[in-house]
């Protein structure tokens, strides 16, 4: 079952009944998760701040994509904003660069470059690893068939799924997250997975030392932050202490044993 946090985002209000949006909102969620394990073609857009930006350049590291429309006055800019605080709290956990974010504004009439950088910059979005692009329209339409991101036209905007995607380093769909708003772990739980869950061979020194860090990076909820805590790895070396140390009085017993025996 997906996840759907209280203010999910298919935006209703302009459908002519519930029976309808209910239909719908089934229909954009079928999309939605049929779309996880598809890998993502690559698209070219243009950046908010300049020049092209492609997929490709993107590729070697998980991926977030979201797709809004900068004339939106609650969802767009709410899930923005969530993320930005939620990927604040990744970088701090995960490290600096160790993900990428694209937003690519899918209302091609007036989601030019200039809007794009101007709505980053009002919800405290966008950075180094943060990327506002613009594109065309058959561009966006390829784009949300790929994601699974629905949106059509409506009186006041666009009815459309509040939706991140999360894919990883090779460009393949892992995780859907649904909703307006949402707290750091919705987010960062995937990445976690995606960034020390299997980058490197688990037998390699990296390999171990991800794992490690993938079990004790906890969140903890009171400060809103991740903390890597200390208590499994110092089991472990307990427990393991523990085993040898039986395992050497074991050893030491047969040898005393067996020499008794041999006299």
């Amino acid at each position: 079952m997906p996840r759907l946090l209280a203010a999910t985002g298919w935006l209703a209000m302009a459908l002519s009944s519930a029976a309808i949006a209910d239909t719908r909102l089934d229909a954009a969620l079928n999309v939605s998760q049929g779309a996880i394990g598809s890998s993502v073609p690559d698209f070219t857009f243009q950046s908010a701040d300049s020049g092209k930006i492609a997929l490709r350049d993107l590729r070697g590291k998980p991926l977030l994509v979201t797709m809004v429309y900068t004339g939106c006055a609650d969802v767009c800019p709410t899930i923005i904003e969530s993320l930005a605080a939620a990927a604040d709290t990744a970088e701090d956990a995960l490290g600096k660069g160790s993900f990428n974010i694209i937003t690519i504004g899918f209302d091609t009439r007036n989601d030019t470059p200039d809007r794009m950088r101007s709505f980053a910059r009002a919800h405290g979005a966008g950075g180094k690893n943060w990327y506002f692009a613009s594109s065309d329209t058959k561009t966006v339409n390829r784009l949300s068939d790929a994601v699974g991101f629905n949106f059509f036209p409506s009186a006041g905007g666009f009815d459309h799924m509040a939706q991140v995607t999360i894919l990883d380093k090779n460009g393949k769909i892992y995780e859907q997250v649904y909703g307006s708003t949402f707290e750091p772990p919705t987010i960062v739980e995937p990445l976690k997975q995606l960034v020390f869950g299997n980058q490197r061979p688990a037998f390699s020194l990296a390999g171990l030392s991800d794992r490690v860090r993938l079990f004790c990076t906890i969140y903890d909820r009171k400060t809103g932050r991740y903390y890597f805590s200390y208590a499994l790895p110092l089991s472990i070396f307990i427990g393991l202490g523990c085993l040898l140390g039986i395992l050497a009085f074991l050893i030491r017993e047969v040898r005393k044993t067996a020499k008794a025996k041999g006299r």
